[in-house]
């Protein structure tokens, strides 16, 4: 199944845990949103993280083969961060932690950003607003507003709260910000509905056998 097909899961509640997101095996074959340059930049546009203005910038400039590479290092990343993540949820990061984030501290220092004046959104008695705004100098620079979504997770997200989808096949991951923190599932719609149609059958199974 091409991922083309399906839109981005975006599930988590945070654009950190919707990147580990990424791929992932919503029916019967999993399906990786970034496996190319340019499903990268389809990921990119449907969670909103690059302007479309950039996106386009990109395809017109580079090569397949550059968006392909850049895409590569998505996944590297992805996979790394997802390790982190897996094996710290549930329970308090502590500043022990910080030495393992170093690879992304990395990352986020070769950022080009700057802050400039803008347009006021809305009314008020100023008519400027200063924004954080980016130099997208190369493909490179797609990394960038990932690396901020992973950086962002980790230092405002209260880890107890993050948790693995609870369905026997899914890989998906979420932040549980709902009341009493009891979510169990990355979607009622996927696996709390198969959860249900397997406890129904297992009830008639067991009504049957009795």
């Amino acid at each position: 199944m091409e991922y083309r097909q399906l839109p981005a899961l975006l599930l988590a509640d945070s654009r950190g845990l919707d990147f580990l997101n990424s791929i992932a095996t919503p029916v019967d074959h999993e399906v990786d949103w970034i496996r190319d340059g340019e499903g990268l930049l389809d990921w990119l546009e449907q969670t909103a993280l690059v302007p479309g203005a950039v996106l386009e910038a990109m395809r017109s400039q580079y090569g397949r083969d550059e968006l392909d590479a850049i895409a590569a290092k998505a996944r590297e990343l992805r996979e790394w961060f997802r390790a982190f993540v897996r094996s710290r949820k549930g329970k308090p990061l502590t500043a022990d932690d910080l030495a393992e984030l170093e690879p992304l501290n990395r990352l986020l220092a070769r950022d080009e950003r700057y802050e400039a004046l803008v347009s006021a959104e809305g009314e008020g008695d100023v008519p400027f607003e200063l924004r954080s705004e980016r130099r997208w100098v190369s493909p490179d620079a797609l990394l960038m507003p990932i690396a901020d979504a992973l950086a962002r997770l980790v230092s405002e997200e209260d880890f107890t709260h993050v948790k693995a989808c609870e369905g026997p096949r899914c890989t998906l991951m979420f932040a549980d910000h709902t009341r009493g923190h009891a979510r169990r599932w990355c979607s009622m719609a996927i696996c709390g509905n198969r959860a249900k149609v397997a406890a129904h059958r297992k009830r008639l199974k067991d009504r049957d056998s009795a």
